[in-house]
């Protein structure tokens, strides 16, 4: 039987045909042994032609049976190399590629054409084997590499990923690695970053002024400050990271005090799952996350009694582990008998401002703080932090996408124009759109510092070169004040191209839909509880059900608004913001409530003046700012060093083991908390537990939600709900309202790669964005 129509053949004798094709790959398939891996199936099944990168992803040229063609096809179409993401395959007919065996031939750029670039990659097994043995070149080299891990999107400067595009262009290959990196064979064929110690990067420490021991000796000396209680910053793939002996109490109170972070708990880096388990419990899907390539913190139940200082994480019940993801955190980690076990691996940064990632930054700026600096030569493009997950059911749940997944994209439903989206001023991140790629930036941080707004425009910069982007629209939020927003406006104008304000809890519900790929037209009851919003209507929003699509929503219901005492001070303030909702409530400022013990006879006499004269009082609907009230209510914070701790700690302190809640009142779509709150404080002066009235208000919130949905189902024929919004980090209170709606026979959605923080926000401005340009066309 001879060849189906319009496949391109010759004929090589009776019953012999040779079928060529013309392929072309795209997805994350460069920088992780794609072209070695098309190389073996190609001799695999004796296919003749070549493969070469281009700035769109992998182009392939074949010829031979058609039977192998199939079997060379379908191999492609079910996977890859281990670190590859492939996301299509297509072939057709072509003229033979006229070769005579299969090679691999240098990359082809195209000037508007992208893919997308892997993340960074943690060291792999055959890695690590090579640096402990003593019989290799490669013995104790802390930056040897391979196609399976090591630096990618951290040191790329542009596309198509090439060794003279990256920062290791600095560092010219030995003959023993050259032969490495030209073996199809070899599992460092074009591994960019490859190198050994005769001719890659090394390390060397300083302290203050002086440059101390290199190599080798400079990873020794650095373990022996560590064991010694010394603070040490560490240059790492991303940037600088301050370390110490986590179970040292002194040596962690002095990191906090050098790098004015009080409170906000320290991240922990180990060197297996293994050391891991005997601080925190770990669950297969915990383990799973740890042992990923990308390697993010995750944030784990401590075990009590544990050898880590308190002061590490104080007032959770979570301690936040990540492994050792390069090999010079492999070698400050190897056991030994005085090393510690645990290193504190906190952003080398003063408190909100970004992570230190040059050299010269680094001894201008962490002089103060660390005892040494280790160094290295290899420069770092892009500056990443590390990324934060949870375990939820089952499934990672992000609070921080950065280093590891930063810059894989988030698949959309549908396609649409570029979009640059700014997202939001706290926990800042952008995202850029080509075609259904949604390419998320890594986590910037709070926009309230310039140096981070300095970061957003270099890493937009970036983003739009490397992936060959130029926005068509603009997106934002509606927060007129927000630095994000008039860097928005102020792009727009300089492209003269339109800007789409994006209102906040919307564009939080929009994230959830795209990453579960909702389609065009679907609708959800969004529930968007966070702690602050710019509404529709100008006030301050944060408690929402919203009834929801991309295209557009309705306000069904809300929380009834609160005021908030002295304004922005109660963010801050928890107690003032307990005052303000005990005033809200007509309960008496009384001495034995928290809050009122808090405040002074002076403060408490201002805060009592503006709220009579209703001046500097603004109010909202933010849940997350109740639950900063209950939380002082209860005694539990009173002041917040970071963000949401009031709200943190009270999930920590409540008991799993209580079954009853407060309820709330609901009347024509708005959510009255003032019962709650009455019945907390009555829970209070009766001496109730504060870990069971804690557990009471966050099952009494479940309680209100699962209502709230179940009278919009009613009115609007929906049983699909997302819960959105960095109220919803609170896993206790997630897992009470998704079991709850489930039980009720609600489809749940809840995060799995985008934070539900403000995080995830610059994802919605964007989908939002595409349909609202969708309808103008239309």
């Amino acid at each position: 039987m001879g060849p189906a129509a319009g496949w391109c053949v010759r004929n090589r004798g009776p019953g012999r045909f040779l079928r060529a094709q013309r392929v072309r790959v795209t997805g994350v398939v460069q920088g992780v042994g794609f072209r070695p891996y098309v190389w073996v199936l190609a001799r695999r099944y004796a296919l003749s032609g070549w493969v070469r990168n281009n700035a769109s992803g992998v182009d392939i040229a074949i010829e031979g049976a058609d039977e192998d063609v199939d079997r060379f096809l379908n191999a492609l179409r079910g996977g890859g190399p281990p670190r590859a993401q492939v996301h299509s395959v297509d072939a057709e007919p072509t003229a033979s590629p006229g070769c005579a065996g299969f090679e691999i031939r240098a990359s082809r750029n195209e000037p508007d054409a992208a893919l997308p670039v892997s993340a960074d990659l943690a060291t792999c097994d055959a890695c690590l084997a090579e640096m402990r043995d003593p019989d290799d070149r490669r013995y104790r080299y802390p930056f040897l590499n391979c196609t399976d891990c090591g630096p990618r999107y951290t040191i790329v400067r542009d596309i198509p990923y090439d060794r003279s595009r990256t920062t290791m262009g600095a560092f010219s290959m030995c003959d023993a690695c050259r032969r490495e990196y030209e073996d199809p064979a070899d599992r460092r064929f074009h591994a960019q970053p490859v190198a050994c110690p005769a001719c890659g990067p090394h390390a060397w420490l300083e302290v203050g002024d002086a440059r101390g021991p290199e190599r080798g000796d400079a990873i020794a000396e650095t373990r022996a400050r560590l064991a010694r209680g010394e603070i040490v910053a560490v240059k790492g793939l991303g940037g600088f990271h301050l370390a110490c002996d986590a179970t040292n109490a002194t040596a962690v109170a002095r990191l906090r005090e050098r790098k004015h972070r009080e409170e906000k708990p320290l991240a922990l880096m180990s060197r297996d799952r293994v050391t891991v388990e005997r601080f925190a419990a770990v669950s297969e899907c915990a383990a799973g996350l740890l042992e990923s390539v990308a390697r993010p913190v995750v944030l784990l139940p401590a075990r009590a009694g544990s050898a880590i200082a308190e002061a590490v994480a104080p007032g959770r019940r979570e301690h936040g582990f990540m492994l050792a993801y390069t090999p010079l955190h492999h070698l400050l980690l190897e056991p030994a008998p005085d090393a510690p076990d645990v290193l504190v691996m906190t952003s080398a940064n003063l408190t909100d401002e970004p992570i230190v990632y040059r050299n010269a930054d680094a001894r201008a700026r962490l002089g103060t703080v660390a005892d040494a600096i280790l160094l290295h030569d290899r420069s770092i493009h892009v500056r990443a932090d590390d990324s934060v997950v949870a375990e939820y059911r089952g499934r990672p749940y992000p609070f921080r996408r950065a280093r590891g997944y930063a810059p894989l994209p988030v698949r959309l439903p549908f396609d649409g124009p570029h979009v640059l989206a700014f997202g939001g001023d706290l926990k800042n991140t952008f995202c850029v759109t080509r075609g259904d790629q949604a390419l998320l930036g890594h986590h910037i941080g709070d926009l309230e510092h310039y140096e981070n707004t300095r970061a957003l425009d270099e890493a937009i910069d970036h983003y739009e070169r490397l992936f060959r982007v130029t926005p068509a629209v603009i997106a934002h939020d509606l927060h007129p004040d927000y630095q994000a927003t008039r860097r928005a406006l102020e792009r727009a104008t300089r492209d003269a191209c339109p800007a789409i304000a994006v209102q906040h809890h919307h564009a939080h519900v929009a994230a959830v839909m795209a990453e579960h790929g909702l389609p065009r037209g679907s609708r959800v009851i969004g529930v968007a509880f966070d702690g602050t919003g710019y509404g529709m209507d100008g006030t301050i929003w944060g408690g929402e059900f919203l009834v929801a699509g991309y295209a557009g929503f309705e306000r069904a219901a809300h929380l009834d608004p609160v005021p908030l005492p002295g304004g922005d001070a109660a963010v801050t303030r928890p107690y003032r913001t307990a005052l303000g909702c005990l005033w809200h409530a007509g309960i008496e400022w009384t001495p034995d409530l928290a809050p009122v013990r808090a405040a002074s006879d002076d403060e408490r006499a201002l805060l009592a003046s503006q709220l009579r004269a209703n001046v500097n009082v603004p109010r909202s609907s933010g849940a997350g700012r109740l639950f900063d009230a209950v939380s002082a209510l209860l005694g539990v914070c009173q002041r917040s060093s970071y963000e949401a701790q009031a709200a943190s700690e009270l999930e920590a302190i409540a008991t799993r083991e209580e079954t009853g809640g407060y309820a709330f009142a609901i009347r024509d779509g708005v959510v009255d908390p003032v019962p709650a709150l009455r019945a907390v404080v009555e829970d209070i002066r009766r001496g109730v537990p504060t870990p069971n009235a804690a557990a009471r208000w966050h099952r009494g919130t479940a309680m209100m939600v699962r209502t709230v949905c179940g009278r919009l189902r009613e009115t609007h024929q929906l049983g699909r709900v997302a819960l959105t919004g960095g109220v919803w980090q609170n896993r206790l209170l997630l897992g009470l309202a998704a079991d709850g709606l489930v039980e009720d026979g609600f489809e749940v959605l809840v995060h799995e790669h985008v934070p539900a923080n403000d995080g995830g926000l610059a994802l919605g401005q964007a989908v939002v964005a595409i349909e609202a340009m969708r309808g103008r066309e239309g």
